[in-house]
C-alpha cells in the first residue's frame, strides 16, 4: 500500500485541510498506516497535480488561507481499483522480537524489563482501541456501511493488542522462571 492509497482512503469520510487530515489521520488510518505530517501534506500535493484530489481555498482571518481537500472522482475509481486487487502481506519488522532473539545474552531481568514497559504500551493502545468502540460503535447493527467497515479494521486492533498481550503474559511467565531458575 502506497501512503497515497491511505490519504484518499482518509479522505473519504470528508473533506480536509492537510492539517485536519494529519490530525485525522493520526486518530484513524495511523493506527495502522504511519506518515509524517510532512509527506502527508507532500503526498497532497502530487494527488492534487494527478487529478485525485482537488483543493479549495478558504479564507481565514489573520491566517494564510486554509485548502480543503477532497477526493475526485478519479481518486474514488483509484480506490476502488486498489481495493480488487489482492492484498500483499505486510512483512513484519519487529525490534522486540529482535532483541528477544537473542535475549539469552543479557539477565533475564533486563528482558523482563524490556517486555513490562511493551506490555503497558500494548495495553494502553487496547484501552484506547476499547474507548473508541464504545464511544462510536456502540450499536453495529445501526452503523451505516461506512461505519460497519472502520468498525471492523477497529475489531482488527482490538485482537491484535489482545492477542500481544497474551503473547507477552506467556513470555514473562517463561522469562520469570528463567530468571528464577538462574537464582538457584
Amino acid at each position: 500500500m502506497a501512503l497515497s492509497h491511505a490519504i484518499l482512503s482518509a479522505l473519504t469520510e470528508r473533506p480536509c485541510s492537510g492539517y485536519d487530515l494529519a490530525k485525522q489521520f493520526d486518530g484513524s488510518v495511523g493506527f495502522f498506516w504511519h506518515a509524517s505530517h510532512q509527506q502527508i501534506y507532500r503526498e497532497l500535493t502530487k494527488l492534487e497535480q494527478q487529478g485525485l484530489v482537488t483543493a479549495e481555498a478558504v479564507p481565514q482571518e489573520g491566517r494564510p488561507d486554509k485548502k480543503l481537500y477532497q477526493v475526485t472522482e478519479a481518486g474514488q475509481a483509484l480506490l476502488r481499483d486498489w481495493i480488487a486487487q489482492p492484498s500483499k502481506g505486510s512483512p513484519l519488522k519487529d525490534e522486540l522480537l529482535v532483541k528477544l532473539f537473542v535475549g539469552y545474552l543479557v539477565p533475564p531481568e533486563t528482558a523482563i524489563a524490556m517486555l513490562q514497559q511493551e506490555r503497558s504500551h500494548h495495553a494502553a493502545t487496547l484501552e484506547e482501541y476499547q474507548a473508541i468502540e464504545q464511544r462510536y460503535f456502540a450499536k453495529p447493527a445501526a452503523m451505516t456501511p461506512a461505519g460497519q467497515f472502520q468498525y471492523i479494521t477497529l475489531r482488527n486492533g482490538i485482537h491484535y493488542e489482545t492477542a500481544w498481550l497474551t503473547w507477552c503474559d506467556e513470555t514473562l511467565a517463561t522469562l520469570r522462571s528463567m530468571n528464577q531458575g538462574q537464582g538457584e
